[in-house]
């Protein structure tokens, strides 16, 4: 693939790649605690890129600064919105409810990318913003369960919001102060970071026990392979590339992927309402990416 070519794949990858992240969860979350699944899995990644980066010497972060913008940015994107997503889960949030109220991240982020890097933001990308958001709901809200509040907890809606200002947080962190990293050293660090996050937690909070099946061993592999070295790697490249409230706008596509996913892979049902709904989110990305 060129390199032209690749470029123009890369958000369409991004969200294809992204939504699976939400299938792994399904299959890895009831073999292990939310943050000693996460633990696992970045200690995993951490050792995976530092033998890439070792074999293609790459060069490595020196300036102080550097490396704690680093390490900041991987609290922000992996441990804060990873952790927050899965513990929401994991403490009874229905999954429909969790993804509306990470879904307010596109929204958040244009509010705040406008002041803080003089991002003009149009009409007709925020008609495109609250479309998308309208469309999003409309897809949760006709799958299986729907946007039943049933199960909801106070620490599962604070989960969920932890979540959706580490990702909203972490793009805008790292369009300010990520811009000139290398992404496998810099990727490395950033793991590094949300690793010295999260492990104390599961240490004190979780049992820490595992139930190791092929359902957990495929899922984990999943997710440092295709998630954490693939998606993370295309959001850092887009995020350096773009503007951040266009980059944030591709988060509207996911639950209409994942919801597609799942009617493959589960058998779920798409109605009427959840098409109607992934044209809405499709059609306000498209109003806000287009230049």
């Amino acid at each position: 693939m060129s390199s032209a070519l690749f470029t123009k794949a890369m958000p369409a990858l991004f969200v294809l790649l992204w939504s699976t992240g939400f299938i792994g969860a399904k299959y890895g979350l009831p073999y292990a605690e939310p943050f000693t699944f996460l633990s696992i899995r970045f200690v995993l990644i951490i050792s995976l890129l530092a033998a890439l980066a070792l074999a293609a010497r790459a060069p490595w972060p020196r300036q102080p600064r550097q490396i704690v913008h680093l390490l900041v940015s991987g609290t922000l994107v992996h441990a804060a919105y990873l952790g927050g997503v899965f513990a929401a889960i994991h403490h009874g949030l229905p999954s429909g409810m969790a993804a509306l109220l990470v879904g307010l991240q596109p929204i958040l982020t244009a509010l705040v990318a406008g002041p803080l890097f003089g991002e003009e933001i149009r009409v007709r990308q925020w008609l495109g913003l609250l479309l998308g958001l309208v469309g999003v709901t409309l897809v949760l809200a006709a799958r299986n369960g729907g946007l039943s509040v049933d199960g909801l907890s106070w620490a599962g809606i604070g989960f969920a919001l932890v979540a959706l200002l580490g990702i909203t947080a972490g793009t805008l962190y790292q369009k300010r102060f990520g811009q000139g990293m290398d992404l496998r050293t810099g990727s490395l660090v950033q793991y590094v970071g949300a690793l010295l996050v999260l492990l104390p937690v599961a240490m004190s909070t979780e049992t820490m026990r595992v139930h190791w099946s092929l359902d957990f061993v495929l899922a984990l592999l999943w997710l440092v392979l295709v998630l954490s070295l693939g998606a993370i790697t295309l959001l850092m490249m887009l995020i350096r590339s773009g503007e951040a409230a266009r980059v944030a706008s591709l988060f509207y596509l996911v639950p209409p992927v994942t919801a597609g996913l799942a009617w493959l892979l589960f058998d779920e049902t798409l109605s009427p309402i959840g098409l109607a709904g992934m044209a809405l989110a499709a059609l306000g990305v498209a109003l806000v990416i287009r230049r």
